[in-house]
Formats: C-alpha cells, structure tokens, sequence
C-alpha cells in the first residue's frame, strides 16, 4: 500500500496514540504563536478585502476556509524548502497545524457572520438616525452609550473614507468599545471551549468520529507529503490539480478576455446556472432561485462524507423545495412564512443536540461523578482542562455572558435561555462537522432571537430584551463561520499530531482573543481608507435595526404555526434517526434534513450530486482500496482550485481589479 494510504489509513484514525509516546512532538512555541500573530493580520486584511470590499470568493461561508488552507500550504511550502536547507530551524508538523488552526479561528471570528457583521452595528443607528425612522426616540436611548460609538467626529470617516484609523482621536475613541467586546466575544469562545474541552474524549476517542473537514489540511502536513508515495509525489493529485486549476485559470482569463471560451461555467464572471428562470407558472416558481453549480473543491471535500449523507444532501435538497411549491398549490403560502422553514431546521438541530447527549449519557455520568470527586472510569489528566475546571468554566462564562445581557437590557431568565439555545445550536453544529464534514452550517435567522419572537411574539418582550436581541444578531445572524467545530478539529489535529492538548487550550483562547481584537482593527482600518458608504461593496448594519424597528412599532403576537413547526421539525428529524437506527439499509439521514433547509444548500447540491456519483461508483468497482487509492485525485480538485482561486484573487486585490469568483 502507498505511503499516502497509509498517512491516511492513519490520520482518519482516533484512539490514545498520543499517551503512548512519552516524548511529545512541538506545536505550541513561540516561534508558531508568533508567526500566528504576524499571519492574522495578513489573513483578516485579505479575507475582509474578499468578503466586504470586494464582495466575493467569501472564504467563511463554507466549513473549509480555503485562505486557511492556501496559507498552510505556503507555509508548509517553505517549510519544505527550510528543511532542506537548515532542517534545525524548520517549523514540526504541529508547529505547522498550530498555525492553521488559528488562522481558522481567526476567520470564523472576523467572518461573514460575526466581526463583519457587528462593526457596523456599532455606529449605523446614530449615523443613519432620521425625522422619519424615528431611531432617535424608539432605539438609541436603549444604547448603552459606552458600547458604542456616536461622536459624529469619530465615525464620519468610517463611513466616507480616505482616512485612517491610526489617528490618536480615533483610536482613544475606539479601543474601549473594541476592548470590551473582544472581552465578550473572547467570553463565548471560552465557554465554547470548555464544552469542547468535557466532549472531546467521548467524540473522538471513545465515538471515533472522523472529522472529514481536517482531512486535507493532515495530508499536507504529513511528513510523507513530499517524499516518494505521498501526496505531493501522487500522479492522481495533479491530475486533480491540472483539472481544478485549469478550469479557474482559464475562466479567471475570459473574465479579461471574453473571447476566451469559459470551461463549465453558465455565465459571465459565475459558477451556476439559475434553472428558477425555466419554472415560471404556479405553482412550480415557488420553488424560488435554484442555481446548478460546479465547483471542484465541493466535489473534493464531498469525497470525505458518508454516501447516505451525500444522497440525502440533495434529496431533502428538493424536498424542501417541494414544500414551498405544494405550500403554493394549495395556497398556505398566503400565511406569513408558511411553511416557516427556520423554525423546522431549528427544531431538527435541537432534535440532533438531544440525540448527541443521549448517545453520550454514560460518559457525561462519568464526568459527573469526576466533578463531583466521585469514583469515575475517567481520567481527565491528559485532557486540555480537568473536568472540574470546564464544569466552572462553562458556568461562570455563562453567567458572565447573562449578567453582561442584563446589562443591556435583557431579562435576566431570557438570557439564560438565550444562551442555553444558542450552545445547543453550537453543540449540534460542532457534532455533525466532527460526525460528517457538513459543508454548510449556515441556519440563516435560526437564532434564539429569531425563534423566540416568532414563537412568543415580540410583544411578550420588553423594549430593552428586543434591543438586546438585535445587537447579538451579530453572532446569530448564520452560523456559517461558527468557532466552536473549529475548536474541537483543533483538539483533533493535536490528537493526530501527538502534541499537548493543553498547550493548545491555552493558546486557543489566548490567541482567539488576539484574533477577535486584531479582526476589529483591520475592518476599521479598511473602512476608515475605502468608505462604508462611498467604496465598500456591503455592509451589514441596517438589518438588525429594521428588525429592531418593526418589531418595536409592529409588535407581533405568539404564532401557533410557528411552534408547530418547531415540534415537526423535532419529531420528523427523530423519526428519520429512528429509522436509522432500525433499518441498516434506511437512506435518508436525518442531518440532511437539518442542514439542507437553508441558503448556501443551492450553491453545493450539485457538486455533492457528483460526489455521491463518483464515490459511488468509485465503492462499487474499486472497493475500499480503490477509493483510497483515487481520494489523491479529489484532493487534487480541492487544492487546485483554492490555490489559482486564491493567487487570482490576491491579484486582484493587488491590481484594484475584479476577478472571476471562484466560490461564490
């Protein structure tokens, strides 16, 4: 068997490799938290260039960060070559992954769902106050003045431009509000952690989940990966490469040179191909914008997913559809929302975070007792916290996080089951990426805020809760980007590369606090030079205060429908693991269900169509060897698509031009 095989044979692999060794390899020093540090800076100006400036290839909107990956494999590049130079001051393979993960953080944090979201926040209702939004009357008195920013004089260059943030009144202004919302934020990765810190035995040593989503990221890093038989020496992986990379080179080109016929690509500077504009009769136009896309790298990561959840993807995929256009046919669609797709997904997440308890109800009793200094079956020693400390962990966080809310405002036992929904959405997230490599996550207005309006009505909420709720729609507007998988896949990576759990804990919170801070600058800096209004693509800021608003002037009652829906969505999602469970051959996974309802399912049902094919076929006449054997090939299609997507990108940024978006 190749040494690729193998390398992946092993790193797809869990268990206690890493209390057999007795001498630890490195990841945590300080030459990789200070490359880390130099490095995020770089990543946020590039990524907030991508999603905000320039408003495209949007490397946070999917559960792989392609700008990650890029950037581990140049550093891994030079590393190679320093290697073969001076092997002494070459970085180890968890020097290397360290690196990786926290730039991972550092994306998800400044993301398209959280720090780029919330900047904006922080100045839009005192800018944009008017005579007939009445903002000056019905929100900003129920703005807590020292959170935010309203000196006129301090953010008119946010919003107009060809200025910088490095000026002294600018920055005095800004750093206590960045000060304490990086505390806040850093509060939530670190309860975050803590959760990830007690499931993390269970999961991955005792469940044995496979974690798809680090897959690519071990077998460029593997120590084989250049030599003879590894993944960078493998015919298959350049084939892969050749394929992806060609066809963005030769669309980026027509992008320039529109005589240069594009390669499956429908339309101009676009991967998809929108079939809604064939259905144009009710009831089939309900099934709304419904694009055909291909993009290899989806393909590629597809490969690494279980082939029931692959066929399922695309299967709920339409059967979500089909309930808008049956909901049309009989004319329920005439009922706001209905058929109030949110709060099913909701319910099917919430359905999966009580499945993942239950299925670990005996380790969370041993870690009970643990805490509890009682006789338990566990040993927490090589853990990244005692189960002890994560217990208090979580329970001070969470009460910090509650009494910061009712400093806002916010009811104090509705923050409490605010923060109870959103970890439980967080949980459930965190397994199915661990279980599955989910490609998407995004629950677009699924957060508690959301559900527990449409449900109770906004009416039931006092005015300073609503405002509460809407400045925390920057963390539960999607949860695309979310931190805490990324957190658990760290721990994992240190499990792969035998390296102290601890160390990592440690520099996770750390350095995530530094991520949260730096990302706050750089989108300052980069509003400050462009303009939020004059020159950047799209900014975030009215939504939360248009909901704000209406849910002020138009108060809404509970909604029977709306909890209704919730249940469904519960009990179906049961029911399909139910079914699961008692009929090996059931195809319909209930994960599917959940993850397939929302926004970014119709950029990826197609290329997990094809790999649901491919890993098929593949399965069925090359067997378990074959498909190892031809998985170079489909990281081959990842890599060559993220690597010229990214250095077309890059040029673009560098030349002031647009480029041919290679994810959309």
């Amino acid at each position: 068997m190749p040494s690729f095989s193998k390398d992946i044979l092993h790193d797809a692999s869990s268990g206690n490799a890493h209390q057999m060794v007795s001498a630890r390899p490195k990841a945590v020093t300080w030459r990789s938290i200070l490359i880390s540090l130099l490095i995020l800076p770089l990543n946020d100006y590039w990524q907030v260039q991508m999603e905000i400036v320039r408003y495209s290839a949007h490397p946070s909107t999917i559960s792989l960060f392609f700008n990650a990956v890029f950037i581990l494999l140049v550093i891994t590049c030079i590393n190679e070559l320093v290697r073969r130079i001076s092997p002494r001051y070459c970085l180890e393979r968890g020097e290397l992954l360290l690196i990786y993960g926290i730039v991972c953080i550092g994306t998800a944090v400044v993301g398209h769902d959280t720090l780029e979201v919330f900047v904006p926040m922080l100045t839009y209702a005192f800018r944009h106050a008017t005579t007939s939004n009445n903002w000056a009357n019905i929100i900003i008195p129920h703005l807590k003045k020292p959170l935010f920013i309203s000196n006129p004089a301090i953010y008119r260059s946010y919003y107009m431009g060809n200025d910088t943030i490095w000026r002294m009144k600018y920055v005095m202004a800004w750093l206590p509000v960045t000060l304490i919302w990086t505390a806040f934020i850093t509060t939530l990765l670190f309860v975050m952690l803590c959760i990830n810190a007690i499931l993390r035995k269970q999961w991955t040593d005792s469940e044995r989940l496979t974690y798809p989503i680090v897959q690519l990221p071990l077998q460029i890093t593997s120590e084989g990966a250049f030599l003879r038989g590894g993944l960078f020496r493998n015919r298959l992986f350049w084939l892969g490469f050749l394929v992806a990379g060609t066809i963005d080179m030769v669309n980026s080109l027509n992008y320039y040179y529109p005589s240069i016929p594009t390669i499956l690509t429908p339309g101009f500077g676009q991967s998809f191909l929108d079939i809604s504009i064939y259905f144009t009769h009710k009831p089939w136009n309900a099934i709304g914008w419904t694009p055909v896309s291909f993009y290899p790298f989806m393909v590629g990561l597809g490969m690494f997913m279980p082939l029931d959840f692959l066929f399922s993807m695309v299967f709920f995929y339409w059967f979500w559809k089909m309930q808008h256009v049956l909901a049309a046919a009989m004319a329920w669609d005439r009922t706001p929302d209905f058929p109030y797709t949110e709060n099913q997904s909701f319910g099917a997440y919430l359905s999966f975070c009580f499945y993942s308890i239950w299925l670990s109800r005996s380790y969370i009793k041993d870690v009970y007792n643990k805490v509890l200094g009682r006789p338990s079956r566990l040993d927490d020693s090589l853990e990244p916290m005692r189960y002890r400390s994560a217990v208090a962990g979580i329970f001070l966080g969470v009460t910090a996080l509650v009494a910061f809310s009712a400093y806002l405002g916010m009811t104090w036992w509705v923050g409490i089951i605010f923060f109870i929904m959103y970890f439980a959405l967080a949980l459930a997230i965190t397994r199915m990426r661990a279980e599955l490599g989910t490609p998407i996550n995004d629950l677009h207005f699924t957060g508690p805020d959301q559900v527990m309006t449409r449900i109770v009505g906004s009416k039931e909420f006092n005015t300073n809760t609503l405002t509460a709720f809407s400045i925390y729609f920057f963390f539960n507007r999607a949860y695309r980007g979310h931190p805490m998988p990324i957190q658990l896949e760290n721990y994992k990576l240190a499990e792969q590369t035998r390296t102290d759990y601890r160390k990592w804990h440690w520099a996770m919170i750390i350095l995530g606090g530094a991520a949260v801070f730096i990302g706050f600058w750089t989108i300052l800096q980069l509003m400050y030079s462009y303009g939020a209004e004059a020159k950047s693509a799209m900014t975030f800021g009215p939504e939360s205060y248009n909901q704000l608003q209406s849910w002020i002037s138009s108060p809404t009652h509970a909604q029977f429908g709306q909890l209704m829906a919730l249940c469904a969505g519960l009990g179906f999602a049961a029911f399909l693991q139910w079914m699961r469970i008692q009929f090996p051959w059931w195809p319909f996974h209930p994960l599917a269900y959940a993850v397939s309802s929302s926004y970014e399912i119709n950029l990826v049902w197609g290329p997990l169509l094809i790999a649901w094919v491919c890993k098929s076929l593949i399965l069925r006449y090359g067997g378990r060897g074959g498909f190892q054997r031809a998985l170079p090939f489909f990281m081959g299609l990842m890599l060559g698509q993220f690597v010229v997507g990214s250095l077309w990108n890059i040029y673009g940024i560098m030349r002031g031009l647009p480029t041919y978006q290679f994810w959309q």
